[in-house]
Parts: C-alpha cells; structure tokens; sequence
C-alpha cells in the first residue's frame, strides 16, 4: 500500500512537472503539439514548435537541478529519439523543420530551466 502511494504521489509530481513544462514553453510562444507521445518502449513529454523549429521536450522533475539532469541517461535518450522517429513518421510534414531534443528541468522553488539541444536527436 506504501509502495502504490509512492508511486501514485511521484506520478502526480511528475504530471504538474510537465504541466509547469507546457506553460513555460507556451509563455515563450511555442506551440504545443503533443503530450505524452508513447511509441514502442519511448515516450516525449512534450512536442513543441516555435517558428521552424520542432522541440522534443524530456521534462524531468527531481529534488535539484543535478538529480534531474543525471536522469537523462544515454538509455533514455535512445528510447526518446526513437519515440522522436515514430513521431516525425506519423507527421511527415515536419521533416522540413530543425529539430532537436530539449529538456525542461523543474525542481522545487525554482523556475523550470529549459535547455535547447540538450542532447542529440538521433531519427531515422
């Protein structure tokens, strides 16, 4: 019963994550496409355009700035950009843009920090 609490609690504080994420991004006039995109094993948080450039957003919320960067592993990454891929597959039209991989970290008191480019976008 702990445990679900646990869990139950840590997906709700990870949902208000990628909430506080969107309104950042939407505030610096992105416009979102996607959430919680899920494609075999992977998952983007967020799908983001702003201009020509598509963003795929890895929103991660832990206690500090470090956890949360620590937390993109290159495990992680892999499964994202292949997530990445089957969505570009279902939208072709996005091809045309830049795209990359960004992550928005949010932690406790703090302003999320979004870092563009945050690590390679490997598609296709």
């Amino acid at each position: 019963m702990l445990r679900d609490d646990a869990r139950r609690a840590a997906y709700v504080y990870g949902l208000r994550a990628e909430t506080a994420a969107t309104l950042w991004l939407r505030a610096r006039l992105y416009q979102i496409l996607a959430r919680n995109f899920r494609a075999h094993g992977g998952e983007i948080d967020i799908v983001a355009r702003r201009g020509r450039t598509i963003a795929f957003v890895e929103v991660k919320a832990r206690g500090n700035l470090d956890d949360a960067i620590i937390a993109i592993t290159p495990q992680k990454q892999k499964r994202f950009s292949q997530a990445a891929g089957r969505w570009l597959a279902s939208n072709p039209w996005a091809m045309t843009y830049t795209l990359r991989a960004d992550a928005i970290f949010v932690a406790p008191r703090r302003l999320p920090r979004h870092l563009e480019n945050a690590f390679e976008l490997r598609v296709g």
